[in-house]
């Protein structure tokens, strides 16, 4: 009796994902469709600039901190741009890890409807232009927080995440995951370096 319980138990659980799965997996189609396939065609051009222009505004934040710092002499500028560079490094290994991981392929690849602007020969899950976008936004956001950093920054990442919508390129949920990943890599980077900090000072005061 226990046994025929449990076996009920286990079945009713796999149905209860896989519904849950099929559901979200339909949600996520049905969101891209909607974006993909009712874009204005003449905004392409605009939205593969912001994609292309991802990887070397990301790029520019760090560059630009490491000068500043070293041209007006500021520890904080050059603590930044090395806080930066590491949210970036955890950000590729998470991201390019959990993706060759996950073999998702992209969607215009199962489901051929879709229109994508051009096509990619490696896989979806997660977005590594979102992920490197949001890396930037949030590392930025932390070393200067103003609301003029704050706002354009994250203004811009999910512009590049939609942008990946746009194209046909991503489901919303590998924007969304890379976007968390990307953010969360930046915090870890952050923390790392909080504790550096505090383990260099915790060293000095032992030493006098």
């Amino acid at each position: 009796m226990h046994n025929i319980i449990s076996s009920k138990s286990r079945c009713f659980f796999i149905l209860l994902f896989a519904s849950f799965n099929c559901g979200a997996q339909n949600v996520d189609i049905n969101l891209l469709r909607d974006i993909n396939l009712h874009r204005n065609r003449s905004l392409d051009g605009a939205m593969k600039a912001i994609t292309n222009y991802d990887y070397p505004v990301s790029i520019a934040i760090p560059l630009c901190e490491l000068i500043v710092g070293y041209a007006g002499n500021n520890k904080d500028a050059i603590m930044n741009c090395w806080q930066t560079v590491a949210g970036f490094a955890i950000n590729g290994v998470i991201t390019y890890g959990t993706r060759y991981a996950v073999n998702r392929p992209r969607p215009y690849v199962t489901y051929p409807d879709l229109q994508p602007y051009e096509t990619y020969s490696d896989y979806s899950f997660p977005s590594g232009h979102a992920s490197f976008a949001f890396c930037a936004a949030t590392s930025i956001s932390i070393c200067y927080p103003k609301w003029y950093v704050i706002g354009p920054s994250y203004l811009w990442a999910s512009a590049v995440g939609y942008s990946r919508l746009d194209l046909g390129v991503h489901y919303p949920s590998d924007v969304l995951a890379g976007a968390i990943i990307g953010a969360g890599s930046s915090w870890l980077a952050y923390k790392g370096k909080q504790w550096l900090r505090k383990k260099k000072k915790t060293k000095g005061l032992m030493a006098q």
